[in-house]
């Protein structure tokens, strides 16, 4: 099977997994307990911390290490809400935010705190003007993602960032998708918190952080003494040490723009046939920004379940969306905040590139496609 789902999850290198086993053997007591097994776990710990933040451009104080970008998210929210002035109880999210941050935030609306949502544009870009009549001087704390996990559009952070300080609202970012994929660091966004999780980058699932500026007020949505009081629970080491395995991987910026490239060929390349080789071929976002390794499109009018049906067929994993909402048959709510219908929402599927993603993979799905064309229903079959 030929994996193209990066965006959902990336396979594991071969340096986490060493990672990973290393302190599952040799480093596996609690990093809190005094004895000498406990310090040297102590000391993994802290080595994993500096790890990160020496790739992410924070201070090690500054990383709260999750179970992964939901928890973080989770945290970043609630508690900078938590910890906000009275006179400040007003939450905006961007409208095209991932289907669990969404969650939260009708949770929120639901328990009395006044949420809006800024809107994007039919081509997937948020609508500055609209954003800034919503962030005022009301506003506890603005979320918006970096680059949206389907169509790969990036936001305007720094835009909003300035919108944010201008209100004095707190900001947070979350990056899941473009930590790994684009350059980073901490000081980049202008953010006051930045989540993401490790397993988009080729590290374990159930690991992630927080990077959250130092001097920012924050309650625990999991009291505990560790992460400074931050965040309860005994660390994941062996995650973590993984997680910052994975980011010590990525390379420097160079490095990160050259993959970058690499990927866009691939992205076009396989584009171009997939609009020469099948009929009526929609690309979302695919005038704007967006990451390079990711194509969220559809193919005429046939439904999402159908086409990857036939893809996994021919030997081809993808997806049609979000992978924690990719098996329901709602519509993308992304596309839905596009303006874009629903019969025509439900026929989106994602292909998604990664760092182990190679030409030949890229090459056999080109040449797999007259195939899947005669696997598809006839436009008259889906019509009836």
């Amino acid at each position: 099977m030929i994996y193209f789902d990066h965006h959902a999850t990336t396979p594991p290198s071969g340096a986490v997994i060493d990672a990973v086993t290393a302190v599952m053997r040799g480093a596996w007591a609690n990093a809190s307990s005094q004895h000498a097994p406990g310090q040297a776990a102590k000391r993994v710990l802290s080595d994993a911390r500096a790890t990160v933040a020496r790739v992410l451009g924070c201070k090690p104080a500054e990383v709260v290490f999750t179970s992964g970008a939901t928890e973080a998210n989770h945290l970043a929210v609630r508690g900078l809400l938590a910890a906000a002035p009275a006179e400040r109880r007003r939450v905006v999210f961007s409208a095209v935010e991932h289907s669990g941050h969404l969650k939260l935030a009708r949770e929120l609306g639901d328990a009395g705190v006044p949420v809006d949502f800024m809107p994007v544009r039919a081509d997937g870009t948020l609508d500055l003007t609209v954003a800034a009549q919503l962030i005022g001087p009301d506003v506890a704390l603005v979320s918006l993602m970096a680059a949206n996990n389907e169509t790969g559009a990036l936001m305007p952070v720094t835009e909003v960032a300035a919108l944010a300080a201008g209100a004095g609202a707190r900001l947070h970012v979350d990056a899941t998708q473009w930590i790994g994929k684009r350059p980073f660091r901490f000081t980049d966004f202008g953010a006051d918190a930045v989540s993401f999780s490790a397993h988009k980058f080729q590290g374990p699932k159930g690991v992630g952080a927080l990077l959250l500026r130092q001097g920012v007020a924050i309650r625990p949505t999991v009291p505990g003494s560790q992460e400074r009081n931050r965040r309860g629970g005994t660390e994941n080491l062996p995650a973590i040490a993984g997680l910052a395995a994975a980011l010590a991987a990525l390379g420097s910026e160079v490095e990160l723009d050259a993959e970058a490239v690499r990927q866009s060929a691939l992205r076009e390349r396989l584009e171009g046939a997939l609009m020469a080789e099948l009929p009526e071929v929609r690309i979302w976002c695919a005038g704007v920004p967006r990451l390079p390794g990711v194509s969220f499109l559809r193919v005429g009018r046939w439904e999402a379940d159908v086409l990857l049906q036939r893809l996994e067929r021919l030997g081809f994993a993808a997806s049609s969306g979000a992978a924690c909402s990719s098996s329901g048959t709602a519509p993308s709510h992304v596309l839905t905040a596009m303006g874009v219908p629903d019969d025509e929402a439900l026929c989106a599927i994602r292909l998604s590139l990664g760092r182990s993603t190679t030409d030949a993979e890229v090459d056999a799905l080109i040449a797999a496609l007259p195939t899947l064309r005669t696997l598809l229903p006839t436009a008259d079959a889906v019509a009836a």
